[in-house]
């Protein structure tokens, strides 16, 4: 445990709205939202000041005492930022292995398609994730490929990915790993003493509690060096956003400064609640208070333990008849928790994020509004039908 926890106070969201139970937006604290209330020039040295002091405190969370990294931010959603990452360091002659088992991996080779990136696919479907041996049988099949990225937990069904022996498997065959950590960075450790990777990206709004509006990479310098002319795109291009940054302290196009004035807020509250470490905590006994509650009540999360994240959890609908997903949603709602829509295509299902500025209390609460609503429907067992189960555990001895 933290030698600090016990000065970290969760601080409560606006009295009356409902919780976001969502891999973000998610739940902000009322500090984080009164920080939005000031306005700031973009070129003044106040808010370029505040721009360097970002990059350097997100740069601390990898660990690198080296100085080979350097952290870029990027107007837009994470996709943006994803996009940009994709784009501005994979050369034209690149060749990419995806590795896919949900929707944020299938979006990213729908980005490559749009740059004209030559790329292969690892698709595991929406239970399993991809193992270091098949990524390594994979490499030396084709030695081509340059480049693997890999989705480090992919929301669509909350599955935390081996990043780990992924890289091991990547850099023993010569190549270069690119992760997109957009909902973990923050909560799970990606220290570079530990797990090797070129580049990251993530976004303001999901483990550090921030508000939507930019993402961030962080890459080795010699990359960055490297992507200038790669990008097709003169808003995305990480090069010349990293040059200008470093020449002048400014973004090259108007930044979301309320934005970026909230996550310096956020970053305050991540370190009083010690760093990666202690946000990763709290997540933790919020999906195991989840987890626990809910199959008291008859639900079954989609994924085995083992691979379960702590950032969302996917649960099965329950074969009752009288559940109707859109009902349950609204009795959530009309409790205060926003729950989210399933993204599988195998079974019906729900999600239930355990992020944003919650505990383990408020999770218990979730628990008993779930209990209820499921009365309220008419619905006395929330077990899942038995194709469901029956397909989860032929999946499971693949693992």
């Amino acid at each position: 445990m933290l030698a600090n926890a016990h000065e970290y106070q969760l601080a409560s969201p606006q009295s009356g709205e409902p919780y976001l139970l969502t891999p973000g937006p998610l739940t902000t604290s009322i500090a984080v939202k009164n920080a939005m209330l000031r306005d700031w020039g973009s070129w003044d040295e106040d808010f370029r000041a505040m721009t360097a002091k970002l990059r350097s405190e997100l740069l601390a969370m990898i660990d690198d005492g080296r100085n080979e990294f350097d952290c870029v931010p990027m107007q837009g959603s994470g996709t943006f930022v994803v996009e940009a990452m994709l784009a501005s360091l994979l050369a034209s002659d690149s060749k990419t292995l995806v590795l896919v088992n949900g929707a944020y991996g299938e979006r990213i080779v729908k980005i490559l398609r749009c740059l004209g990136r030559d790329h292969v696919v690892i698709h595991k479907g929406d239970y399993l994730p991809p193992r270091g041996e098949e990524v390594a049988r994979a490499l030396r099949d084709d030695r081509a490929i340059s480049h693997v990225i890999v989705v480090h937990c992919e929301t669509s069904s909350g599955i935390l990915n081996p990043i780990a022996e992924i890289s091991q498997a990547v850099y023993t065959a010569g190549c270069k790993l690119l992760i997109d950590s957009m909902s973990a960075f923050g909560a799970i450790e990606l220290k570079t003493s530990e797990i090797r990777y070129e580049a990251l990206v993530s976004s303001a709004n999901k483990c550090i509690e921030g508000v939507p509006g930019f993402g961030f990479l962080i890459a080795r310098k010699s990359e960055l060096e490297a992507s200038k002319g790669n990008s097709h795109s003169l808003s995305l291009d990480i090069y010349d956003q990293w040059q200008t940054m470093n020449k002048t302290g400014q973004w090259r196009f108007t930044p979301p400064t309320h934005v970026v004035a909230a996550f310096m807020e956020a970053l305050r509250a991540h370190r009083d609640e010690g760093g990666v470490e202690g946000r990763g905590e709290r997540y933790t006994r919020n999906r195991d208070v989840l987890v626990a509650g809910m199959r008291e009540l008859g639900f079954e999360t989609l994924l085995q333990d083992r691979w379960q994240s702590p950032i969302i959890v996917t649960f099965f609908c329950p074969s009752e008849s009288n559940f109707v997903f859109e009902q349950f949603y609204q009795l959530m709602k009309d409790k205060g928790f926003i729950i989210y829509p399933g993204k599988l295509t195998v079974a019906d299902s729900f999600r239930i994020g355990c992020i944003g500025q919650m505990d383990e209390h408020v999770m218990g609460k979730v628990v008993e509004a779930a209990r209820d609503s499921l009365h309220e429907l008419g619905v006395p067992d929330a077990a899942p039908p038995d194709k469901a189960l029956q397909e989860r555990a032929k999946l499971a001895v693949q693992i």
